[in-house]
Order: C-alpha cells, then structure tokens, then sequence
C-alpha cells in the first residue's frame, strides 16, 4: 500500500512538473512573438530613418550644386555657415529619432532582463531534494554495507524498498 502510494505521488509530482514546463514553453513563445513585433517595429524606424537619410543627401547634393553657383556671390565664410546651417538643418530631426530609437531599444532591453529574472527564480523555485531523508542516508549506506538487506533495512528505518534504492543509487552503491 506504501509502495503504490509513493508511486502515486511521483506521478502527480511528474505531472506537475510537466504542467509547469509547458507553461514556461508557452510564456516563452508569447514573450518572443512580442519582442519580435518590437523588433520589426525598431526595424521600420531604421528603414525611415534610411529614406531621410537617402533624400537630405539628395538635398545636400542639390544644395552644394546651387551653393557653388553662388559660390562665385558669396565668399568662403558666408558659404561655410550656409553648409553649417543646411548640414544642422538636416541631422538635427534624425539625431532625434537615433535617441528615440536608442531609448526604446534600453526599454525593450531592460524588459527582457526582468523577464528573464522573473524566469530565473520561477526555475529556481522548483527543485528536488538530493535525498529524501538526509538523515537515514547514513543508516542506509553503512546498513546496506553490513549485508543487512533492502527490505531489512526498509522495515527496521520505516522506509519504502524504492526510497531505499533511491538512497543507494544516489550514493553510487548499488
């Protein structure tokens, strides 16, 4: 009766680990398809980010091209300050988006590291004991060594046949 007892309870215990593991399998598949819709999001903001960058270029191709016709107009000073102005005019508005771009990147970075802190000590938080009775280890161990049998040595600690097994496997003795 002890026996099936036992075995019951490692077969919930099995179940039960069962069920967590899958839980954790599905949180991180959802996490995962969340940071990968961030990830495009980010990706999207790079690809704009390119086309502004592709047409200031074209505009300063075009402004370079009006600035050396009235090269001949203005002098090396004026022109200097009007590149200045052009060049700010154009980068100010994409550092902007950079910063933004590097803020959201630290959110969804420091997101993932709570998430996998979170995950860490869930892991943590289920472990299995390395015997089931620390105590009787030794009674076993030195028993067992005595010649006495398993079932002796069950019936005289009040112990199952399997937990003594268990202890002897465990101790690398049987």
């Amino acid at each position: 009766m002890n026996l099936q007892n036992f075995s019951f309870n490692i077969e919930y215990i099995v179940v039960l680990l069962g069920a967590i593991i899958l839980y954790l399998l599905y949180y991180v598949f959802t996490k995962d398809a969340e940071y990968t819709r961030h990830i495009r999001s980010v990706a999207s903001v790079v690809e704009d980010l390119n086309r502004e960058l592709y047409y200031v270029k074209k505009k300063l191709d075009k402004t370079e091209g009006s600035m050396q016709n009235n090269s001949q107009r203005m002098n090396d000073e004026e022109i200097y300050q009007e590149i200045e102005r052009s060049v700010y005019d154009m980068v100010h508005p994409l550092s902007l988006a950079i910063k933004q771009l590097q803020n959201n990147i630290d959110t969804i970075e420091h997101e993932m590291q709570n998430k996998i802190v979170q995950l860490e000590s869930g892991v943590k938080q289920i472990s299995i004991p390395a015997s089931i009775h620390g105590n009787d280890d030794e009674k076993i161990i030195s028993l067992f060594k005595q010649g006495v049998s398993i079932e002796t040595i069950s019936k005289e600690l009040h112990l199952s046949k399997p937990e003594v097994e268990f202890v002897l496997k465990i101790n690398k003795i049987k």
